[in-house]
């Protein structure tokens, strides 16, 4: 996969005092039972960010609402087009490109990355990727049963999102919650967390103008 290299955002205004703002992240969940610990994720993030979240249809069946943090917005498809009404409004998807310095997709089901690799757009989510600004960064942390992990497509479609710029958080082997025992579990929300924020302070300390 891509390395952590290529960064940039559309800036927004430091705050008043001259500080720089908290970093923008994007969260979002696919359908995958890994979606449990979306909200452990947020709760990483919300410490050291400001955390926006999506989550698909599938990934709702996962997550528990009420656990997320207070101040974490979850947007799904309803909410793609409830605000618009007339030229000229904004369209959720293109708002939540403009504010992210980072979009992190946590768990990567098999599907999504299907759609993805193959420019599908059918939801908020996969929406937001194909109307992405790759000069930003994407992280992907897959999740899937180790069969669909080893299937000859998925190697076929990270090879693609690889080609986007989008960086790969591997999956890790243990017990899946489908009883198998294998690679295709995701990566911890502690390390999809420390990977992320590494690579956003050593940018910083690089003296990039994109943060």
């Amino acid at each position: 996969m891509a390395s952590a290299e290529t960064a940039g955002t559309e800036r927004g205004p430091l705050p008043t005092n001259g500080a720089p703002r908290k970093p923008r992240i994007l969260l979002a969940a696919s359908g995958s039972v890994a979606a449990i610990k979306f909200a452990n994720l947020c709760h990483c993030f919300s410490e050291w960010a400001e955390v926006k979240a999506v989550a698909t249809k599938a990934s709702l069946h996962f997550i528990d609402r009420a656990s997320l943090p207070r101040d974490v917005v979850l947007y799904t498809d309803e909410d793609e087009w409830s605000s618009w009404s007339k030229i000229g409004d904004s369209v959720l998807h293109i708002e939540l490109r403009r504010w992210a310095d980072i979009m992190i997709i946590a768990p990567l089901s098999a599907n999504t990355l299907g759609k993805i690799a193959g420019g599908l757009c059918d939801n908020l989510l996969t929406c937001i990727v194909r109307a992405w600004d790759y000069t930003k960064p994407i992280f992907v942390a897959p999740a899937m049963n180790t069969f669909m992990w080893n299937n000859p497509f998925t190697e076929r479609h990270l090879m693609t999102v690889d080609e986007l710029g989008i960086s790969l958080i591997p999956p890790v082997s243990k017990r899946l919650a489908c009883g198998d025992y294998g690679n295709g579990a995701m990566a911890e929300p502690s390390h999809i967390y420390s990977t992320v924020r590494l690579f956003y302070e050593s940018r910083v300390q690089a003296g990039s103008s994109n943060f």
